[in-house]
């Protein structure tokens, strides 16, 4: 259950030292109230598009940020245009809202979203002032099991466990980090295991906020869009795995740590 006024929280920022920032922009499952009056999607439906747990993934990088307000709400990770789910077209077949979306409420979202931009680039900014280069590191989850819970998982060749998304980064410019990363983080011990991390296989990395930090920063801010697929739970229950969990945090840690070394 949620706490008493954690409703009210748009995301957490931990400022740290270092030029590594991890995020974990689709972690949050709260709306705000006339959203969620006006919204006809079922609870469950929500979470099984969101990314939990990611969030608590990052805590032990020195400096990231959890959103704490659902995608459902507004989606930090498309552009202002699209970032409320108007039609099931965007929003994976789903029928987001009782009637259409108001436009003042769709205003008064939108609203949050570009704080958070103004938040955000506020925060690169100042580690850009610190450090010629920085990474963020943008984690995510992805769903493999859309036939139901008991339907056949995607196959592997199409679903990785780790996507690594590069689509708007210039990967020649980067590939003396990401390289030699993917491969550090094929090499990690996964609870006794090695993951399968593949680039640009069930997604290619398009979404709004590594193209930010592309664009806002560029030759100094790398970002990778790094996708979990939710091996770590049951998606159609919500029901994690606490071994997978804490696992997926020190992977989390040792990434970011590994590519501040390749920064160095």
């Amino acid at each position: 259950m949620t706490e008493p006024g954690t409703r009210e929280r748009w995301w957490t920022v931990q400022r740290g030292p270092g030029p590594i920032v991890a995020t974990a922009i689709h972690d949050g499952h709260d709306l705000r109230p006339e959203v969620a009056g006006a919204m006809r999607l079922p609870d469950a439906d929500r979470l099984r598009e969101e990314d939990p747990f990611t969030g608590q993934s990052i805590v032990d990088v020195p400096t990231h940020v959890v959103a704490h307000r659902s995608r459902f709400e507004f989606d930090l990770n498309r552009a202002p245009q699209e970032a409320v789910y108007r039609t099931p077209e965007q929003s994976w077949g789903l029928q987001v809202w009782h009637d259409e979306c108001d436009d003042a409420l769709c205003a008064r979202s939108l609203d949050i979203h570009a704080s958070y931009y103004r938040m955000l680039g506020a925060l690169l900014d100042d580690i850009a002032a610190s450090h010629h280069r920085f990474v963020l590191i943008d984690v995510h989850s992805y769903n493999h099991r859309r036939d139901g819970p008991q339907g056949a998982p995607t196959p592997q060749a199409e679903s990785p466990d780790i996507n690594i998304g590069t689509f708007s980064m210039p990967r020649d410019q980067w590939a003396f980090l990401l390289d030699p990363l993917i491969e550090a983080m094929r090499g990690f011990d996964f609870n006794g295991r090695r993951l399968d991390v593949r680039e640009n296989v069930a997604f290619q990395g398009k979404g709004e906020q590594t193209r930010f930090v592309h664009d806002r920063y560029p030759g100094r801010g790398c970002a990778i869009a790094l996708e979990f697929k939710k091996f770590f739970m049951d998606e159609w229950t919500g029901e994690p795995d606490e071994q997978e969990l804490d696992a997926m945090r020190r992977f989390i840690t040792f990434t970011a740590e590994t590519a501040r070394r390749l920064l160095a």
